[in-house]
């Protein structure tokens, strides 16, 4: 890896004719305002040298000789790559002139939309001496814990990056007080802390949490600040309502405790009014439960032609009710592998219940909807539900996605424009839609809470995901007509289903390109954030895509448009 020094000199050399040159831009390279080597080299030793500079995973693997296909798809391989995404469609800049692409196999890699210097933070004391760096000459800032990040939020061109990897403490409270009130058992864990561990530490202890089914998430980063879904939510509630406290380096420099107790306006919007925008996440604290056994059941289905998929969605939909009483929480997905393959799965954990019940439970559904399948396979599992929540994700795809809430009443009408909305989707080539029943129960009883979650989540049965793949040698004009696909075809179509004007959407798992973010993320919270903002972020320091104030920004964040 090459030496900080060396780094700046290179990057004062080529990238001269890079320069914004405006009052309205970030510091870019070849800005007299960008610092110098020597102000670089400054700040490095006063981090203890934890500066490091940042590439795309292309450059990386083309470095180290080359990475396998395995790899390359692995999550914990690109966790300790500081410029790596797990998508890496995020690390690339296809809209310049020229693009500037780098992958496994790109010949004269460019930097892409990767920052390129990198702080590998050990201690708050880092993140603060880089955000009074970054405030002081101006620079662009991203924030990365594990990057998995379906907007692209954790990197940004030509940026100082902010990488939590390291904070990986755990600590487990029996009770744990915030202004002299008990809150119950908790944990407080850092933002380099990935759910597979916490799942593992929570367990030994008999305890678990709200969290989400993706081992690779890193929950004190963008999963609880995005409102945070799990399977458990329908028993427990989002993760955001079990958020207790944060420690966060903010706009200033400062260190500051976030709770009810203390500074609870940027408590009320840290808890789902966005990534990426509030400030630097250190750790937080969130409730734990008893942990229990659960049944998880899976089921199979291979379908024929996309009549048939729409019938099993519609199908579906007139049980989605059956289990309410259970609190249960399960997953509902299409994968249209070509015209005439449709595979849908359907999983589901059942807290302290049987395997003989659960078949009860599920038998009204599937008996019927095995007579639209061409193939079926079913299995179950009966384990601590620490080893049941959580799968290993598979990095490295291209991928751009949409979504929204979809609510109760829905399911409660006409159950035939479910059915005519999964077969627009199909017809329109919607290759994955994935159903997430992650809504209702706790998390509509838990409507009082004071939060930044949007307010359609209280009212909502389901979160409906859509997600289009791409190779890696497509071309910028076909990464484009991609996303246009899901943004301008697809998530106008579930639009409808969704209520139309005025739905909501998950923003950890939305299109960053939403063409009205600001009511499909936020809803009517929307002013109240942009003036919490203000407070706590008045130079907009943290900017992402589709982020609070992103709207005074261009895509890059780079220059104002206002």
């Amino acid at each position: 890896m090459p030496s900080i020094s060396a780094l700046t000199i290179v990057l004062h050399a080529i990238l001269v004719g890079t320069a914004l040159s405006s009052p309205n831009c970030r510091s870019q390279p070849g800005d007299a305002s960008f610092p110098n080597p020597d102000q670089i080299q400054q700040f490095n030793s006063s981090i203890g040298g934890r500066l490091v500079p940042v590439i795309p995973t292309g450059r990386f693997c083309q470095n180290v000789g080359g990475c396998t296909d395995d790899q390359w798809n692995d999550p914990a391989f690109r966790e300790v790559i500081p410029g790596s995404m797990l998508q890496p469609n995020w690390e690339q800049d296809f809209v310049s002139n020229p693009p500037s692409i780098c992958y496994r196999n790109t010949t004269n890699c460019g930097q892409g939309s990767v920052p390129i210097l990198g702080i590998n933070a050990t201690c708050a004391a880092d993140i603060q001496e880089g955000v009074r760096f970054a405030h002081k000459h101006n620079l662009r800032t991203a924030i990365k814990a594990s990057g998995h990040d379906y907007l692209g939020r954790s990197t940004a061109k030509n940026s100082l990056l902010f990488w939590t990897h390291n904070f990986k403490n755990i600590t487990f409270h029996d009770s744990f007080k915030i202004g002299g009130k008990d809150l119950g058992s908790s944990v407080t864990f850092g933002s380099g802390v990935h759910l597979d561990t916490l799942y593992q530490a929570a367990e030994a202890r008999g305890k678990i949490f709200v969290g989400a089914n993706v081992r690779s998430v890193v929950a004190s980063g963008g999963y609880l600040q995005g409102g945070g879904h799990s399977i458990l939510s329908p028993r427990f509630g989002l993760g955001s309502d079990n958020a207790l406290e944060f420690q966060v380096v903010i706009a200033n420099g400062n260190l500051i405790t976030v709770s009810e107790a203390e500074h609870p306006d940027l408590f009320w919007a840290i808890r789902g009014g966005g990534a990426g925008s509030w400030g630097v996440i250190i750790s937080a604290t969130i409730r734990t439960y008893p942990a229990f056994s659960a049944v998880v059941h899976n089921a199979v289905l291979t379908l024929n032609s996309s009549d048939a998929a729409a019938d099993l969605a519609r199908l579906h939909a007139s049980h989605i009710f059956d289990w309410d009483n259970e609190k249960i929480g399960h997953y509902f997905s299409f994968f249209q592998a070509s015209p005439s393959v449709f595979i849908w799965t359907m999983t589901s954990l059942w807290p302290n219940a049987s395997e003989a019940a659960v078949n009860a439970s599920l038998a009204p559904f599937l008996d019927e909807a095995v007579l639209l399948a061409t193939n079926v396979s079913i299995d179950l599992s009966n384990k601590v539900v620490n080893d049941q929540v959580g799968i290993s994700d598979q990095a490295g795809l291209n991928t751009a996605v949409g979504s929204r809430l979809i609510p109760a009443q829905i399911y409660r009408s006409d159950l035939s424009v479910v059915r005519d909305t999964y077969k627009q989707l199909f017809d329109a080539g919607a290759s994955l839609i994935l159903g997430l029943m992650v809504a209702g129960g706790q998390v509509s009883e838990n409507a009082h809470i004071d939060s930044a979650v949007h307010p359609k989540w209280r009212t909502a049965k389901a979160l409906i995901d859509l997600g289009t793949i791409w190779n890696d040698d497509a071309t910028p004009a076909e990464v484009k007509s991609f996303q246009q696909s899901i943004t301008n075809v697809q998530v106008p179509i579930l639009d409808k289903l969704a209520g139309g004007l005025g739905s909501g959407s998950y923003s950890n798992e939305g299109d960053v390109f939403e063409p009205n973010f600001q009511v499909t993320f936020y809803g009517p919270n929307y002013a109240r954030l942009s003036a919490i903002k203000n407070i706590y972020d008045p130079d907009d320091l943290f900017i992402v895509g589709a982020g609070v104030g992103s709207e005074r920004w261009d895509s890059q964040g780079l220059c104002r448009v206002e």
